[in-house]
């Protein structure tokens, strides 16, 4: 079942990102390079991106029992996740974008979101704009991206940890 929303949204009465390192279960980090994501071997030499978290605004008109809807961004650059469909596929993309002007748009800004479920100690990330579509990663050195092939043969589960 889904635990508790891991994520704060106020500190000292202002909303604020939650900030955290992302790490698949072959121990790959999340690294930027040329413009994507990309995983490679967690280790002392590597410095992984930092990724932003914040709570979409309004959950009550997404699917519920899905998860806890949430803006996926990284910091220098700042950019988000977000899902469009390219060539008839759902692709996983980075955009500039601000994470918070993201979480203060009126209404849900459906391709950024995520539907973030926590299981034991991993997490994954559905699309909520790709429903069946997943946050994936594979082989070192390739960049992550969407999967509707549930734990048939990529990843989908990740650690997720929060360090602030």
């Amino acid at each position: 079942m889904f635990s508790k929303h891991p994520f704060s949204t106020h500190i000292s009465g202002r909303e604020t990102p939650d900030f955290g390192e992302v790490f698949d279960l072959d121990q790959q980090v999340w690294i930027f390079r040329n413009q994507a994501l990309v995983t490679v071997p967690r280790s002392h030499r590597v410095t992984p991106v930092s990724v932003t978290i914040l709570p979409c605004k309004y959950p009550e008109s997404l699917e519920q029992d899905k998860g806890i809807a949430i803006y996926l961004g990284i910091q220098n650059p700042d950019k988000c996740l977000f899902c469009k469909e390219v060539n008839g596929h759902p692709t996983l993309l980075l955009k500039e974008e601000k994470i918070l002007d993201l979480y203060h748009h009126p209404e849900p800004m459906k391709p950024f979101l995520f539907y973030h479920t926590r299981t034991g100690g991993t997490s994954t990330f559905e699309s909520v704009a790709f429903p069946g579509h997943y946050i994936a990663s594979s082989k070192t050195g390739n960049p992550i991206f969407l999967t509707s092939k549930k734990g048939e043969y990529y990843n989908i589960n990740f650690n997720l940890d929060i360090k602030s």
